[in-house]
């Protein structure tokens, strides 16, 4: 109740009538009224939790002269007061809830990880659980690896030169360009797209970096510039010499806009969600495009892959992970802000619940993606340990605690068993320096014009502040900051107005936002600025306190020099601050700092050492750091010093060596088939001749499935086959692949295809999708196979003569393993060959039909499995979802009856197989989730087959990431793919309809029980599903292949 002391008489004797207070104890004269409850309707009806319009009620009802009607309004306020306390009170109550139970399950899963990893702890495991959250960053203590000298920063730029990187960055929402950012435009614009572009900049100015790509969105709205639909932006270096020798055709760093989403509409990031995989699309296409041009530039023809996907916030994480799933790249990630850390405080204020919260910002999605980025990634950036401390530690996917024990085992190089954590990183944001320049004679010497008269050529932002002092020449205590009760702004100007020596030695100037007028301000910054004036008022300031209504940008700059100039002091006294940039910007200017001690100014000023901190709640300790930095002037300058001298710790320079060195950390992944043992790259060209090629590459990554159940090796640690079974193996792989590749030398013989014809030029690659103009793709979850088996024959017959002509090819993507598809193909009278490709286990297995079909119906993509293993648990995985299904039974009868049990025949290497007898009690996807998460386990679950089956795949893979496998693998285009699917589905359905191919709805195709598996979600499957999308099309219920047909000539397929 700051602000707000004249009403505490009140609020205390409500509270302490609690509850009981009756219609019998009503006020009389709102009886009077009639049959009115005050009781009834101050409780259900004045409800509000924002406390900063009860001043504005106060002075109402005060100056109202009725003594009956203001003592109306008094009680009103009173019950209000009253209901807001109570209410607090039980949100309180469901937080520590929330908090406890948090705890309890972090503690289980920590608990069962550890009895998991079963070998001894070693000391550097060991360690007190409260303490161990802030210590799995020692590195990051007090010994950032940064660099101290320029003849340092010289030798590893020296170092550096050999490298030819190439960095993807990708930031989604807002508006962002090189130049003349329109920063604060909107919520979505602001502190990040400066942020972004200008890493981009700066990592582009780098040595061994070659090329770097922020990728955002394309926006050609008629209310936004035209600069915002331009497809490509080169950032310019800020110093032209910054290039060196590294200068190349498509060098540099650039702002690389992807069409997505609503054409010519500029959307808020919050309904962004559904046109995700849309982006991801466009973004691996200009990747792959990208990659093969500098291969050809500087690579010797090998495309040079990106060393990293970053991405920046939420919908950029739920993007990079998808995007380094599909290339197989390392993926770094930065939060920027968080949901759960969002949600908490909305929670808190209560003016809004948890469905309502979710309405209006999506945030579940926003967490879920988040949640994901965690998964993905191999190293989280943030700009302080706070984040790492108070926030991070909120999601089920980072434990501290446990992440400092996996890493300790890493290194000692003992197994995980499947255990995956990212590394944290802090590295404060980088600044540019190369504007400021701080001059000795401003501050030491007599100032160009008279402070009391300023000279013309003094900035205007001079004369708007200095015309609030009586006495302009004494030092200035300068504050920065949005009204926000957060900012602490009143305690700063209690601390001055109660402290004598400080007024009489300095200035106080509140750079407090831009504003028109008070009642044109938001409730919660109009209470902070009256309640400043007010203070203002008491401690009778005047003349000695500015508070600007207006300022520039651009003015930022000229009022920390006026600061400097009075030998003033900058002060940012918020009860919390996650970073601090004001204080990097203050210090480089020749300010000391006083700040609050929690959060990133702690971090700050371990490194520069220019100043005080001070505890934001007490009022004296602010005072009192002031009055010790203004009234000491060897002080004083000892942290001006140490400031200018150690900011450029915190220069752009400095920022991306240590992010170049974390990316340095990480082990290299790019697609394996580019580089076989021969030397030769997997052939994409359109000669004839590339399928005996392919031969020797295919060797390597394709292999005969020679039962229908498991093949391929695993890439698991745990694997239990001896060497004698591993040899036997390979001499069966290589007969198989001799054999193979002899019968289709003959097969090609027979067919008449040599070098030399000219016929059909395509008819000898493998796999036959290569040759397709389009591909259908089905992944309809049918109730029943034979329901599966019509769908598949409407569909067929929709592709008329063009399938006759092989024009068009057809993929099976489906939940069922390869043994249940060969069944389902022998009993529907279908060959192998009627389709391309099969993707089958939920997207973790993929399947070509064999050119010799005699002797083995399908090959096997092993070079799929190594693209998908990353972060596969492996046995450790296998043994927690054993124990989870274990625990999971119907005690209902008494009998204790098993809900979901392992099935190993459904079971491969990267597919865990589970039959789940009653669909109704089986645990939600979104909680299996969630433990596998808090364990540090990385793996995707699935419910399918009418929640009959639980599929449990990698991370990164899903029938979705296996077509945009295809495309990287056999170049086959996204946007020729049309993709059939039910009205309903499996758990992994939302996947299947975004994206740049289209998307066929078949109506009446998918049960009521396939749509009760996502009733359970974390968010609605509506928040996700793109359906105003042009790419998406709907066939009405038991249409037949002609009105498919027409319907996808429609969207123009099939029609040249």
């Amino acid at each position: 109740m700051a602000g707000n002391d004249w009403l505490n008489s009140y609020l205390e004797a409500i509270l302490d009538v609690g509850p009981g207070l009756d219609d019998a104890k009503s006020s009389l004269l709102l009886r009077e009224r009639g049959r009115f409850s005050p009781t009834r309707y101050f409780v259900e009806e004045v409800i509000g939790f924002d406390e900063t319009d009860l001043y504005r009620s106060w002075v109402r009802a005060s100056s109202t002269r009725s003594p009956q009607e203001r003592n109306t309004r008094l009680e009103n306020m009173c019950w209000r007061i009253w209901n807001l306390a109570r209410q607090k009170k039980q949100l309180e109550s469901e937080a520590a809830q929330r908090v406890n139970k948090r705890r309890l399950e972090r503690e289980r899963g920590r608990r069962e990880a550890t009895a998991d990893m079963s070998e001894d702890l070693s000391e550097g495991e060991k360690g007190d659980p409260v303490s161990d959250a802030s210590a799995h960053g020692d590195a990051n203590r007090a010994r950032l690896p940064r660099i101290s000298s320029a003849d340092a920063m010289e030798t590893w730029a020296n170092s550096q030169k050999g490298k030819k990187l190439y960095i993807v960055l990708i930031s989604i929402h807002g508006l962002i360009r090189g130049e003349n950012m329109e920063l604060g435009r909107d919520s979505d614009t602001g502190g990040q797209v400066k942020y972004v572009v200008e890493l981009a900049r700066a990592l582009g100015s780098m040595p061994g970096v070659y090329r770097v790509d922020l990728l955002t969105r394309q926006v050609s709205a008629p209310d936004v510039d035209w600069s915002y639909g331009e497809p490509t932006e080169m950032l310019t270096p800020r110093d032209a010499d910054d290039f060196g020798d590294d200068m190349g055709e498509s060098s540099g760093s650039y702002i690389v806009r992807i069409p997505f989403g609503p054409r010519n509409k500029y959307i808020p990031k919050e309904l962004l969600w559904p046109y995700i995989p849309e982006f991801v699309d466009g973004a691996l296409n200009h990747v792959i495009q990208m990659s093969k041009s500098l291969g050809e530039q500087i690579g010797s023809g090998h495309a040079i892959w990106p060393v990293a996907i970053h991405g920046h916030y939420a919908d950029a994480g739920d993007s990079a992970a998808l995007l380094s799933g599909a290339l197989n790249v390392p993926m770094l990630f930065t939060g920027h802000s968080l949901g759960r850390d969002k949600l908490e405080q909305l929670l808190k204020q209560g003016r809004l619940s948890k469905d309502e919260i979710n309405a209006t910002y999506k945030i579940m999605r926003r967490i879920e993606a988040e949640e994901l980025a965690l998964d993905g990634s191999e190293i989280v950036i943030t700009s302080t340990r706070q984040e790492i401390e108070e926030q991070w530690r909120l999601y089920d996917g980072f434990d501290p605690v446990l992440e400092r024990k996996i890493r300790a085992r890493i290194r000692r190089n003992v197994s995980c068993y499947g255990r995956f954590m990212p590394r944290m990183a802090t590295i404060p944001p980088g600044m540019e320096f190369h504007h400021i320049v701080p001059q000795d004679g401003d501050i030491e010497g007599e100032p160009e014009g008279n402070l009391d008269h300023p000279a013309p050529q003094d900035p205007p932002i001079w004369s708007e502040i200095m015309r609030f002092f009586t006495n302009p020449r004494k030092p200035m205590i300068l504050a920065l900051a949005r009204p926000d009760p957060k900012k602490n702004i009143t305690t700063l100007v209690k601390a001055f107005g109660e402290c004598r020596p400080l007024q009489e030695l300095a200035n106080l100037t509140l750079i407090m936002g831009n504003r028109d007028g008070i009642d044109e301000m938001s409730s919660t910054n109009a209470s902070v600025l009256l309640s400043v004036l007010k203070l203002i008022d008491k401690y009778d300031l005047y003349g000695q306190v500015a508070y600007p209504k207006h300022h520039k940008q651009s003015d930022v700059p000229d009022i920390y020099r006026l600061a400097a100039k009075t030998k003033g002091v900058f002060i940012n006294p918020a009860f919390i601050e996650p970073f601090g940039l004001t204080l990097i910007e203050a210090a480089a200017h020749g300010l000391p700092i006083v700040a609050t001690k929690n959060g990133g100014p702690v971090d700050i000023h371990r490194v520069l050492d220019n100043g005080l901190l001070i505890d934001p709640h007490d009022q004296q300790s602010i005072a009192d750091a002031l009055l010790k930095l203004v009234s000491n002037k060897q002080l004083w300058a000892k942290c001006r010093q140490n400031g200018l001298k150690n900011i450029h710790l915190f220069s752009w320079p400095e920022h991306c060596k240590t992010y170049l060195s974390k990316i340095a950390t990480c082990k290299p992944r790019h697609p394996q088939w580019q580089r076989s043992e021969d030397g030769g790259e997997s052939s994409e060209s359109e000669s004839p001749g590339d399928s005996l090629r392919d031969i020797q590459d295919l060797s390597l990554n394709l292999k005969f499935s020679l039962d229908g159940e498991k093949s391929g090796g695993s890439g698991n640690d745990n694997s239990l086959d001896s060497d004698g079974n591993a040899a036997d193996r390979r001499a069966k792989l290589e007969n198989a692949v001799l054999s193979w590749s002899k019968g289709i030398s003959k097969d090609m013989r027979r067919s008449g295809v040599t070098e030399k014809s000219d016929q059909n030029p395509n008819a000898g690659k493998f796999p036959p999708l290569r040759r397709r103009k389009h591909l259908f793709v089905i992944a309809v979850d049918s109730d029943t196979t034979s329901g599966l088996f019509e769908t598949i024959k409407v569909i067929f017959e929709s592709a008329g003569k063009d399938r006759a002509e092989g024009s068009v090819g057809f993929i099976l993507s489906t939940s069922l393993t390869l043994s249940e598809i060969q069944s389902f193909l022998v009993s529907g009278g279908l060959s192998p060959s009627d389709f391309d490709a099969y993707i089958c286990n939920s997207g973790s297995d993929l399947y070509y039909p064999s050119l010799n079909p005699e002797d083995r119906p399908f090959v096997v993509d092993l070079y799929y499995h190594s693209h998908i293993e990353y972060r596969w648990g492996g046995e450790g995985l296998r043994k927690t979802l054993v124990r989870w299904a274990d625990s999971i039974t119907d005690k209902k009868g008494g009998n204790d009856e098993q809900i979901v049990s392992p099935a190993e025949q459904l079971s491969t290497d990267y597919c865990y197989a589970f039959k789940v007898r009653k669909p109704g009690m089986a645990p939600p996807v979104k909680e299996l989730r969630k433990l596998l998460r808090i364990q540090a386990l990385r793996c995707h679950p699935i419910y399918c087959q009418n929640g009959t089956r639980l599929n449990v795949i990698p991370v990164l893979a899903s029938r979705s990431q296996a077509l945009r496998y295809l495309y990287v693998r056999w170049g086959f285009e996204l946007s020729k793919m049309v993709v059939f699917a039910g009205e309903c589905g499996d758990t992994d359905y939302e996947g299947l309809l975004g994206g740049l191919h289209k998307s066929v709805i078949l109506k009446g195709v998918g049960s009521s029980a396939i749509s009760q598996l996502h009733n359970n979600r974390n968010y609605p499957l509506s928040d996700v599903m793109p359906l105003d999308s042009p790419n998406i099309v709907e066939a009405t219920e038991g249409s037949s292949g002609a009105d498919i047909q027409a319907l996808i000539e429609k969207v123009g397929y099939l029609s040249g």
